[in-house]
């Protein structure tokens, strides 16, 4: 069970807003995209049990870190996890049927890891989720092309001497391309540590 000390603070505030973008009178299907160590989508789930999750990881050794959680919680409304590389077509997410999905949750992954990634994000998510299904990203951002304030503008220079394709993102810019996949940036949300979070909705065809 890996525990990373930034999921342990802002587990509380994602979970504040989830409460405020889902319905939790009704079943609901979600996948975490990029779920770490497995502290936030077991956090999630012990509140939100009306919501089957489903947990996604890149990395092996996040993979077996959230199969311990799980294991520790015994929670019945947690998958077993998938691995899932972001930048791949949805075609291959691990058997995720198209308009399946009425949440999908990406926390801490877009500025560190490139920018196929993140383009996968949406194009993949827009696949999968339901008309009026929600994507809720976390993370720090730029707007506007500014970021703000200097602990982010130097956070984003270390991020982009350790890899010059990772780095924060511009709000904008992912507004762009999440319409391009029928998403459309519907709110944000100002989170403690100079973070935010981005509400999408997948347009319904009327």
């Amino acid at each position: 069970m890996l525990n990373a000390a930034a999921a342990e603070r802002n587990k509380e505030p994602i979970l504040a807003v989830l409460r405020e973008c889902v319905d939790t009178n009704r079943p609901l299907n979600a996948l975490e995209i990029s779920s770490g160590t497995g502290q936030h989508v077991t956090h999630f789930a012990q509140s939100l049990r009306n919501i089957l999750w489903q947990p996604s990881e890149f990395d092996r050794q996040s993979i077996a870190s959230i199969e311990a959680y799980r294991a520790h919680y015994n929670l019945d409304n947690v998958k077993p996890a998938i691995h899932l590389d972001a930048s791949q077509p949805s075609e291959h997410w691990a058997g995720i049927q198209p308009e399946s999905l009425d949440l999908v949750l990406n926390i801490n992954m877009i500025h560190i890891s490139p920018m196929a990634c993140t383009e996968g994000l949406f194009k993949g998510t827009g696949a999968i989720l339901k008309p009026q299904g929600v994507l809720l990203t976390y993370g720090p951002y730029a707007v506007n092309g500014r970021i703000t304030p200097q602990s982010n503008i130097d956070f984003d220079c270390s991020l982009r001497q350790r890899c010059p394709d990772w780095g924060l993102r511009d709000v904008s810019l992912l507004s762009s391309l999440a319409q391009k996949s029928g998403l459309f940036l519907e709110k944000v949300v100002d989170m403690p540590a100079n973070n935010k979070c981005l509400l999408f909705r997948k347009e319904s065809l009327v």
